[in-house]
């Protein structure tokens, strides 16, 4: 509706303000400028990449973007040609992941250089492969698909940082050998990571795998239900948060690039005593890298139903499915190369529980050079 404009003392009085700025003007007295906003900084821009465990609905993706909002990681991005596809709770929904498609048909037709100049990610969540495992594509054949990808995001953005699963277990009752297909594939991928990741661009693998049940976390064997979808959200968010802490690369030449290794460690469990209904655990964490870190996060996903309940020498988020996430404290978050931190936990048992066990993984924060 178009509103006429009345005049006002208000207005009366910014008139005169200008008609004196205007006469003050020849004698070279000027008003200040109205001071400006420092620009904003750019959001980081993530791509989950995949099939359609990823986007079809994905919902992982929704777990995995609150879980980051509610960690304080607020100027990111999550980006994608695919709209949001439902998954009941609000979050940022754009992604890649196309059902039923193969990285082979992918990287053969070369879709993703399109994808990525529509989006232009810094960072690739990538889980995929799953539909090449089930079709019966070698090894070999999947991880070159994998590599020229790699290629094509690198021709993107040269400091891209990728992150790739290790696939969910898939056993479907149409495919009795995609069980062990999947197994196969899996063990093949940190090799293959180690020697295409680079300093500048570094490949970091997530063990989606491990710990999790096509039984309980799946709905018909290869896509995640609800608990699979907390398990899966909880080993990305690690690694993403160690992504996002390292902040935009510098260029090649810059401070503290010359001869470092990308962050890394690794993570080891032990218990310590148990009891009925509980037991006490120890992680250790170590700097398996040649250059010091100043941080670290450690997942720890119980078996049998086991929840954490207290912790020491770190701080602890908890999501629904029981996986713990946990952060470095103060004290011991700046790691030498080879040098380690020890966080313990108490954690409650169902009574039908056996001996403790967990799967523990960790990402380390790089020293800013």
């Amino acid at each position: 509706m178009h509103r006429t404009p009345h005049s006002s003392p208000h207005l009366r009085a910014v008139s005169v303000l200008g008609l004196l700025a205007a006469l003050l003007l020849p004698l070279g007295i000027a008003s200040a400028p109205p001071a400006s906003a420092a620009p904003a900084a750019d959001p980081v821009r993530v791509m989950p990449l995949g099939d359609s465990i990823t986007g079809s609905p994905g919902c992982w993706r929704a777990v995995l973007w609150n879980r980051l909002v509610n960690s304080g990681y607020q100027d990111i991005d999550f980006v994608g040609t695919l709209p949001p596809q439902g998954c009941g709770q609000a979050h940022d929904g754009d992604n890649e992941g196309h059902g039923g498609e193969l990285a082979t048909n992918v990287a053969d037709q070369n879709l993703l250089p399109g994808r990525l100049a529509s989006t232009r990610p810094d960072i690739v969540v990538m889980h995929f492969g799953t539909n090449d495992v089930w079709s019966s594509i070698a090894p070999d054949r999947i991880l070159a698909a994998y590599t020229k990808l790699v290629a094509q995001m690198r021709a993107s953005n040269p400091d891209m940082r990728i992150l790739v699963a290790q696939l969910i277990p898939m056993n479907p009752s149409s495919c009795a050998a995609c069980a062990q297909r999947v197994t196969d594939f899996n063990a093949r991928i940190p090799g293959w990571a180690r020697a295409t990741g680079t300093d500048r661009s570094p490949v970091t693998v997530v063990d989606q795998w491990t710990g999790f049940s096509t039984a309980t976390d799946t709905y018909d064997g290869v896509h995640p239900n609800a608990s699979g979808d907390d398990k899966i959200a909880a080993r990305w968010f690690p690694a993403l948060a160690a992504a996002l802490d390292a902040g935009v690369p510098q260029d090649p030449g810059g401070p503290g690039d010359p001869g470092e290794d990308p962050a890394a460690c690794t993570a080891r469990f032990r218990a310590v005593s148990s009891w009925q209904g509980g037991y006490q655990g120890e992680v250790t964490v170590t700097n398996t890298s040649a250059a010091a870190v100043s941080g670290w996060t450690a997942t720890v996903v119980p078996a049998d139903g086991a929840r954490l309940t207290q912790l020491w020498n770190g701080s602890l988020t908890t999501a629904a499915d029981g996986a713990a996430t946990v952060g470095n404290a103060a004290w011991n978050g700046a790691l030498a190369p080879g040098a380690s931190a020890t966080f313990g936990f108490v954690a409650s048992a169902p009574a039908t529980a056996g001996t403790p066990a967990a799967t523990v993984t960790c990402a380390a924060r790089a020293t800013a050079g």
